[in-house]
């Protein structure tokens, strides 16, 4: 297992981290840990949407991805999301560096179901070597966008981007950081689920899941530390 953390973060959140995420970070790089933040953009994307009057669908959770729309996801993941994050942490003096699927390949995905939802992807392979060797100098910010072989742009869902690439490599740690306190079941709250949880909670209630649309994107065995926590992070997923 690698000393390393992989960290999603939505786009609402950008705007919205606290002091706390940014002691968290410094503190886990001090601790030699590699980090590597997946960011989404969805506020910017339904910002750049509406603004040229491009009509929105989600189906179970993802949006659907025509050409145009394509285009304008690239341009708010990478033009707008990106360096607002990267500014961000920048001024905390933190070592990051932007990165996306075109450097090097860095992820290479496959298309999902173009009939229903278009350019919307999943992973299939992760570049672990050039990666690594990044994010051995550098907290890497990554934007949720991959290259198919012949390559094509593809919109992959942020979260389940995060998921593969802890699993792929090899992480320690996976943190999603979200504008909901967590997952509630039964009536309750979890901020925090061992990978055994999160397992058992997918093979009792699979209908909760449906959204996730390949199975491996939810399997986290392979990790120490699965937590869910609200963007302004009390600091106790440091553990």
């Amino acid at each position: 297992m690698t000393k390393l953390i992989v960290i999603k973060i939505g786009g609402q959140a950008i705007s919205q981290l606290s002091t706390t995420f940014f002691d968290q970070i410094a503190q886990w790089y001090q601790q030699h840990y590699q980090i590597l933040i997946v960011h989404g953009g969805g506020p910017m994307i339904n910002r750049l949407t509406t603004q040229l009057a491009l009509p929105v669908h989600k189906v179970n959770g993802l949006r659907v991805t025509d050409a145009a729309t394509l285009v304008l996801t690239k341009l708010a993941l990478l033009g707008d999301a990106q360096p607002a994050l990267l500014a961000k942490l920048t001024q905390h003096h933190l070592p990051v560096l932007g990165l996306n699927a075109a450097d090097n390949q860095l992820l290479t995905g496959e298309l999902i179901d173009y009939r229903q939802l278009g350019y919307v992807g999943r992973l299939t392979a992760v570049n672990q070597v050039q990666l690594m060797q990044l994010l051995a100098h550098h907290i890497g910010i990554l934007a949720p966008l991959a290259l198919t072989e012949t390559g094509q742009w593809l919109n992959v869902n942020a979260d389940m981007a995060a998921t593969v690439l802890a699993q792929q490599l090899h992480a320690e740690k996976l943190v999603l950081l979200t504008d909901v306190p967590g997952i509630i079941h039964h009536g309750n709250v979890m901020t925090s689920l061992s990978p055994q949880q999160a397992q058992q909670l997918i093979n009792q209630e699979p209908q909760l899941f449906r959204r996730w649309p390949y199975d491996h994107a939810t399997r986290v065995s392979n990790l120490s530390t699965f937590s869910i926590c609200h963007y302004g992070w009390s600091g106790h997923s440091s553990d």
